[in-house]
C-alpha cells in the first residue's frame, strides 16, 4: 500500500461529477489498484475514490496548471467505464510504501455472523424471488454482508446488525453509493437488516430508500414460529 500526503486538488469525470478545491488530504493507493482520497475528518469515508479494475498514470502538468503550481498529476482511469479520477499534485509532504501481506479479514461476533448465516440460508425473508450472490462482497471499503439478486435481477446490498443505529445505514449508505457506480452491478438497493433497528436509523433509512427488515433470530435458528418484519 502506497500512502501519499499531498497539497492537492481532485476531480471526478464521469457518469458523476465532482471537485475538491485545493487542499492537503491522505491519498491511498492499495494493491488490489484502488485510489482513495481522504482528509483528516470523516471517520474512515473516503472524499472520493475510484475502485479496480483501473490504472494510474503520471503526467506532467501543462502551463497553465504549471503556472498555477502544480506539480504533477495522476490520472486514474476505471477500466470499464471510463471514469476518471484527476488528482493535481502541488506538493507532495510524505510518500511511503507499505507491504500489508494478507490479510484474514473481519472476524465478527458470534450472534452477527450467525445471522449473516442464517440470513443466507433463509434469503426468502428479504422478499418472494430473492437469490443468493455471496456473503461478504468486496468493495474498495469493505464487504458488504450479503449481495442477492430480486425477483427482477436487480442488486440488493444487505447490511446485517444485531442493533441497528445511524451508523450502520451510514455504512450502507457509503456501499450503496459506491456499487451503483459499478455498471455490472447498477442499479443496487439496501436492506438494512438487524434484531432492533432504532427509530432514528429507520427514519434515516427510508429517507434513503433503503428498506428495513426486523430479523427474529430465534425464528431464523428454528425456535419458534414468529415471522421476520419487512417494513
Amino acid at each position: 500500500m502506497r500512502l501519499v500526503i499531498a497539497k492537492c486538488s481532485v476531480d471526478y469525470a464521469g457518469r458523476l461529477s465532482a471537485h475538491l478545491p485545493l487542499a492537503t488530504r491522505l491519498l491511498m493507493i492499495k494493491s488490489d489498484g484502488s485510489v482513495l482520497v481522504h482528509s483528516d475528518g470523516g471517520s474512515y469515508k473516503p472524499l472520493n475514490w475510484m475502485s479496480p479494475p483501473c490504472s494510474l498514470a503520471l503526467s506532467d502538468p501543462d502551463d497553465d496548471q504549471t503556472d498555477a503550481g502544480v506539480t504533477a498529476v495522476w490520472t486514474v482511469t476505471h477500466a470499464k467505464t471510463a471514469d476518471q479520477l484527476i488528482v493535481s499534485i502541488y506538493e507532495v509532504l510524505h510518500d511511503s510504501a507499505h507491504e500489508l501481506g494478507i490479510d484474514p479479514g473481519l472476524i465478527k461476533d458470534g450472534v452477527e455472523a450467525h445471522l449473516q448465516k442464517l440470513l443466507a440460508e433463509h434469503i426468502h425473508l428479504l422478499g418472494d424471488g430473492h437469490t443468493l450472490v455471496r456473503r461478504e462482497y468486496m468493495t474498495a471499503i469493505g464487504p458488504v454482508d450479503i449481495l442477492a439478486r430480486d425477483s427482477a435481477g436487480g442488486s440488493v446490498a444487505v447490511e446485517l446488525k444485531r442493533r441497528g443505529d445511524i451508523d450502520g445505514v451510514e455504512q450502507l449508505t457509503r456501499y450503496l453509493e459506491l456499487m451503483n457506480r459499478d455498471p455490472h452491478l447498477s442499479p443496487v438497493s439496501g436492506v438494512f437488516a438487524a434484531q432492533i433497528i432504532k427509530p432514528q436509523a429507520r427514519v434515516l433509512a427510508e429517507d434513503r430508500g433503503i428498506r428495513c427488515l426486523v430479523l427474529d433470530y430465534d425464528a431464523m435458528r428454528g425456535l419458534d414460529d414468529t415471522q421476520s418484519k419487512l417494513f
